[in-house]
């Protein structure tokens, strides 16, 4: 007896030390987040009491602990797992929020925010996590599930500063700089531009001017490029002339030629007369208000006609001086180099009346005439410098790029210190090559010029997005009143029935996709198209631009620009099974092999409207054929009857042949009352009694045909021969 209660007692003991043991773990808060989550394995300290024998103290108190470790961790795990609370007031909202934003924003999930779009009129299929809706479509999202909303303030972006560099003579910085100094202007050279028809001896006479080959190294004896050359005349007088393309592809040069110039050369031939680019000449030459003076080139010609050429400008407002215009008139032979000092001196002289002059002292300021890229020499600009003096080391921005001048060039390639106003040179080290046409101004450092074309860059951005917002708003419109339509015609239906008559409907292009992919990319011909310099870029892309005959072949420009093929070129026409143009430029033996290896067309071209002709022949591959008609023969029906064949009544007409002859190989057509009312075989065709082959004219025949079809007295029989045809685009680009 007394050893029980002794053993009751010191169970009770350990007991209450284990209690002991536990407050005083809890109190130093050893139960926290320091031990790890364990299932307990324990029995509960109640189940213990009736059974004395199985309380050692260490077993009790590992119960107890592990028992408070998993209390503990399980108060953890409930707070990791806590939901986000559930936003019960207002929800902000803004423009373009995807379904994903909107179900965060409202402390949703995304199956709740499609559950809401049931009330809506939009496509639950074509719905993603990453998909726009209309602000429309989220306020009816929160108001079904019973919340409010309010647009949330946008932050507004500071102004950008204008960081641009302009001209000295314009407001700059709030206030107008003055204009220079008459002290500090000097003389500079005249810039004449030589314009006119193709082929009507433009480079020619550049050429005898400068005593060297320029036009033989032409292709095609067409000039192509805008070339900017000095001219140091017998008398020590120096004039810079530029020779412009005549070809009319080339445009947009004429008129970047004339937009720097101070004198216009108009070259006429004597036998031709006036053509489509000596107008355009004389239009180029009004805009931009330059004097003109005429030159009548191949006078050495027997059927040259100088007095019928000064006519006909009459009719164009160009009047010469023996009429009382102000238009001087020389007679010139640019391949016999007759009357040429005499063009020279009448340029001179007007030179001298218009008193050309300019500041050489200040920043630079100039204009891109042509640019290029150059394997060993990188980017490369012909410009025209207006004010300022080029040196090297200049600091220049052009565009949306910058340079710090490396080396100068001549028209000769001859290395030069400086250039003056009036003075073409060949810029070396821009980062890339400018746009010809762009202004080039000379900035302080380069820190200076990164900022200026960081600004340029920002500014055509913020262009780009409005104009692509603008598209995408015209997009949703669409799409939307498309949407509004359909459903104004499923109205009625319920919505088992509108999913049936949706399903319908789109059936058939689920089965087709494979092959409408096909033959989407058979009437697609996409280019990779390479210049030498971006002027020439410049004018076979103003020609793609004419292209209007989408519905025969999609033309798609995957790539353009300047430089000889390279293999990123060769990628791309593989990924995007395209065709490669290059105009003025080369292709390395390794290339060529690399694109046979592939099966990629490289096509090189140096005359432009080869270019031209070659690229509407791989259109014309890219159509489809035509199935062309050829009638062999035709006849008249004179007769009906029928004929029994087994227990089937077959009808017969019995015909003669007026025109050609019927053969029954052949495919033949039913006209009635100028109706095509069937198109086939013969069944039979006989003459008499006889199974015949053909028939011919003038003979009588009974036939009939592979389909049993009632025949009319006075129908014709058409006997007809199908031929595949290759079609071609009726892309028309001018020229």
């Amino acid at each position: 007896m007394s050893r029980g209660l002794l053993l009751r007692f010191e169970n009770l003991v350990q007991l209450h030390g284990a209690c002991w043991q536990l407050r005083a773990l809890s109190s130093r808060k050893v139960c926290g987040a320091q031990w790890k989550p364990v299932q307990s394995s324990a029995h509960p300290v109640g189940s213990l009491l009736p059974h004395p024998h199985l309380w050692p103290k260490d077993r009790l108190i590992n119960a107890a602990l592990s028992q408070c470790r998993y209390l503990a961790t399980k108060e953890e795990t409930k707070k990791k797992e806590k939901k986000i609370p559930l936003t019960r007031g207002e929800v902000e909202i803004r423009p373009m929020m995807t379904v994903e934003e909107l179900a965060r924003a409202m402390g949703k999930d995304i199956d709740h925010i499609y559950e809401a779009l049931l009330y809506t009129d939009v496509d639950l299929d074509s719905v993603e996590p990453h998909s726009i809706l209309q602000e429309d479509h989220i306020k009816t999202i929160i108001q079904k599930s019973g919340m409010k909303y309010k647009s949330a303030k946008l932050k507004e972006e500071k102004e950008r500063k204008n960081t641009d560099a302009v001209k000295r003579q314009v407001v700059n910085c709030a206030f107008w700089l003055p204009p220079p100094d008459p002290a500090v202007l000097t003389p500079r050279p005249p810039v004449v531009t030589i314009l006119g028809h193709v082929d009507h001896g433009k480079t020619t006479l550049l050429d005898s001017l400068r005593k060297t080959q320029v036009a033989s190294t032409e292709a095609g004896g067409i000039t192509q490029h805008i070339g900017a050359f000095l001219v140091h005349m017998p008398s020590g007088e120096k004039i810079t002339f530029l020779d412009t393309p005549g070809h009319a592809a080339f445009s947009a040069m004429r008129a970047r030629g004339t937009n720097v110039t101070d004198i216009v050369i108009l070259v006429v031939a004597a036998e031709d007369g006036v053509m489509q680019q000596t107008v355009e000449s004389i239009e180029h030459a009004k805009n931009a208000g330059v004097p003109l003076i005429l030159a009548i080139n191949k006078c050495d010609k027997p059927e040259a006609d100088p007095g019928r050429v000064k006519k006909e400008l009459l009719a164009h407002d160009v009047v010469c001086e023996e009429f009382g215009g102000d238009v001087q008139a020389v007679n010139i032979s640019a391949l016999k180099g007759e009357n040429l000092m005499v063009l020279a001196e009448a340029t001179v002289a007007l030179a001298e009346m218009l008193e050309l002059k300019a500041d050489a002292t200040g920043l630079v300021e100039g204009t891109v005439i042509e640019s290029r890229k150059d394997k060993g020499k990188g980017p490369l600009t012909t410009a025209i410098i207006q004010r300022g003096t080029l040196r090297k080391g200049c600091v220049l921005v052009a565009g949306k790029t910058w340079a710090k001048v490396r080396f100068l060039f001549d028209e000769n390639g001859r290395a030069v210190d400086a250039a003056s106003p009036g003075i073409p040179v060949e810029i070396m080290g821009w980062k890339e090559a400018p746009s010809a046409g762009d202004e080039i101004l000379e900035v302080e450092s380069e820190q200076r010029a990164q900022e200026v074309v960081a600004w340029r860059t920002y500014v055509e951005q913020q262009e780009k997005l409005k104009k692509d917002l603008e598209v995408i708003e015209a997009k949703q419109k669409e799409h939307r009143l498309e949407y509004e339509k359909q459903q104004q015609e499923l109205a009625h239906l319920t919505w088992r029935q509108r999913k049936a008559v949706l399903y319908k409907a789109n059936k058939h292009q689920m089965f087709s996709r494979p092959k409408e992919r096909t033959e989407k990319d058979h009437n697609t011909l996409s280019l990779i198209v390479k210049g030498d310099v971006d002027g020439s870029l410049e004018a076979i892309l103003n020609i793609l631009d004419s292209y209007d005959c989408e519905d025969e072949c999609k033309l798609d420009i995957v790539y353009f620009g300047m430089g000889d093929i390279s293999e990123n070129d060769i990628s791309l026409a593989e990924a995007f099974n395209g065709v490669i143009f290059g105009f003025s430029v080369n292709a390395s033996n390794s290339i060529k092999k690399l694109a046979d290896k592939k099966g990629i067309k490289i096509k090189l071209h140096n005359v432009i409207y080869k270019l031209i002709e070659d690229l509407k022949d791989e259109l014309n591959c890219r159509l489809p054929s035509a199935v062309v008609e050829t009638t062999i023969g035709e006849a008249s029906v004179l007769d009906t009857f029928s004929v029994t064949v087994g227990k089937n009544k077959i009808p017969v007409a019995g015909c003669r042949v007026h025109k050609g002859l019927l053969d029954r190989k052949m495919k033949f057509k039913l006209i009635r009352n100028r109706d095509v009312i069937w198109k086939g075989d013969l069944s039979s065709l006989k003459h008499h009694k006889d199974d015949v082959q053909v028939i011919k004219t003038g003979m009588d025949c009974g036939l009939s045909l592979d389909k049993n079809l009632e025949f009319n007295i006075g129908d014709e029989i058409i006997c007809y021969e199908e031929k595949e045809v290759q079609q071609t685009t009726s892309w028309d680009p001018g020229f």
